[in-house]
């Protein structure tokens, strides 16, 4: 293909026009606040909440404690070797976000995404300080770097920093005491690694929510590309009845005006629109279902007169009904069909589960490693003796004593090393500390353990205080004949 020097560039990329969202008000908008408001006060609140653990923890409600490898939420507390609970956690978080997407669209990303939460934020902030959407356009478009357009951008990125920087401050209060650590970073005492920490999130909540915004969701997101396959004609989702808005038109009296459908063409739905899209072109993978459309689209509709939901949540299913005259689905035949009920079932089996599990487990648990270098001992009168590493863990929130025992065998006695007891069978154990004990299994000689290669035996730990009690079965090894 030739070109003369007079013809025109053809680019084959362009470059990013920024968006400037208008404020919209209505129902939507309403409930995108008030989420807004819980979950960011969820986030940076939480770690400030006091929970009694004890002299050796902080009184943190919510706390990870990275060094001994725990996660402490309230009164339940989760050890490295019940990390199914975080598993489950896992499944029930991807089952939910299924049911959610099946029944109702991106409805995960329009209002409960991170990067929803704090773009919004970014943009009320933007918003307080440079205006609505025509008057950050004019800024955006003026050439000239003046003093007021330096002033606003100052003030502009200098909030977004305190945002990022307050979000980027509590995640690190998740890890430690939070009173404390917020003295130590004050005073420049805190570990090199917290303001490191703070600094990324810092420069990431600025860049992701400030600058990148949409692009996050366009290109960065994987979801836009997977909910294809959570969604069916079923599926509730914002749309456009192109049917009654068609064809669209500014022109409301005079000849033709009759024929002219519903939308006036005033750009409200495009206008406050966070991802800058069109609703009225049809589903698109830029939609995150936010909604606000819907809600500057009845705004407009109450102004001329009209009915509302020329935008609104539809299903596929609705189209043609809608078009023959005929009423929809009721939204709970859209909601309860058997997708969104196998999905139900599916997470409330595994939340019921991890109930029980939680529910079910002792204070108290021991595991088992025998020692098998040798394989057996031979004690000078003729006694057979195997050793096991015991690792007992106290979840309890002061120290108790253990007692150790076995069972299977009635020739078969323990001895703790360390033991705090004349009988050798009883060991103390820290508040929330996991304690490793080497125990001394003993068959004396001629007994049936002692002249056999494996004899099966039980470990018991008992807690004398809260009766408790948890067992391991093992094998103990004999001589054989």
């Amino acid at each position: 293909m030739s070109s003369t020097d007079n013809s025109p560039e053809h680019k084959l990329y362009s470059s990013r026009e920024p968006i400037f969202p208008r404020r919209v008000k209505g129902k939507f908008r309403s409930l995108k606040w008030v989420l807004m408001i819980v979950m960011l006060g969820i986030y940076y609140l939480s770690p400030w909440i006091r929970w009694d653990r004890g002299p050796e923890l902080p009184d943190q409600a919510i706390l990870i404690d990275l060094a001994n490898r725990r996660f402490f939420f309230f009164w339940i507390e989760i050890w490295p070797h019940e990390f199914y609970f975080i598993a489950g956690l896992l499944i029930m978080a991807g089952l939910g976000l299924f049911l959610f997407t099946s029944a109702a669209g991106r409805i995960w990303c329009g209002y409960a995404c991170p990067q929803t939460v704090w773009t919004d934020l970014f943009i009320l902030t933007e918003r307080w300080i440079e205006g609505d959407r025509n008057a950050r356009l004019r800024l955006h478009r003026q050439k000239k770097m003046d003093l007021r357009k330096f002033r606003l951008r100052v003030e502009k990125y200098l909030s977004w920093i305190l945002i990022g920087l307050a979000t980027g401050g509590a995640w690190v209060f998740y890890f430690t005491d939070a009173p404390t650590l917020l003295v130590d970073l004050v005073t420049g005492q805190a570990h090199p690694v917290a303001y490191m920490t703070m600094a990324i999130l810092t420069a990431t909540t600025v860049f992701f929510g400030g600058i990148a915004r949409e692009q996050v969701c366009i290109y960065a997101c994987p979801w836009p590309r997977i909910q294809a396959a959570m969604m069916d004609e079923d599926t509730l989702t914002v749309g456009y009845r192109h049917w009654r808005g068609e064809p669209r038109g500014k022109h409301r009296k005079g000849e033709g005006a009759a024929e002219l459908g519903d939308c006036i063409d005033c750009m409200a739905c495009v206008n406050v629109c966070p991802m800058g899209i069109d609703i009225r072109d049809g589903q698109q993978l830029e939609c995150i279902t936010c909604a606000l459309c819907i809600d500057a689209c009845n705004e407009m509709m109450d102004k001329i007169g009209k009915p509302r939901g020329l935008i609104d949540y539809m299903a596929l299913t609705d189209e043609p009904r809608e078009i023959a005259g005929e009423t929809p689905k009721p939204v709970w035949k859209h909601i309860f069909r058997p997708r969104t009920i196998l999905y139900t079932v599916l997470w409330g089996g595994v939340g019921v589960a991890l109930i029980w599990a939680l529910f079910a487990r002792a204070d108290i648990d021991m595991t088992v490693a025998p020692v098998r270098n040798p394989t057996y001992v031979m004690q000078s009168d003729g006694a057979i003796r195997n050793i096991y590493d015991l690792r007992l863990r106290n979840k309890h929130g002061e120290e108790r004593e253990f007692r150790v025992s076995v069972t299977g065998d009635d020739t078969l006695t323990v001895t703790l090393q360390d033991s705090d007891t004349t009988a050798g069978d009883t060991i103390a154990v820290k508040a929330d500390e996991m304690r490793i004990v080497r125990a001394y299994v003993e068959a004396p000689a001629g007994s049936k353990a002692a002249t056999s290669d494996r004899t099966e035996f039980t470990f018991w730990v008992e807690d004398g205080i809260a009766n408790e009690r948890v067992s391991v079965d093992s094998v103990f090894n004999g001589k054989g004949q």
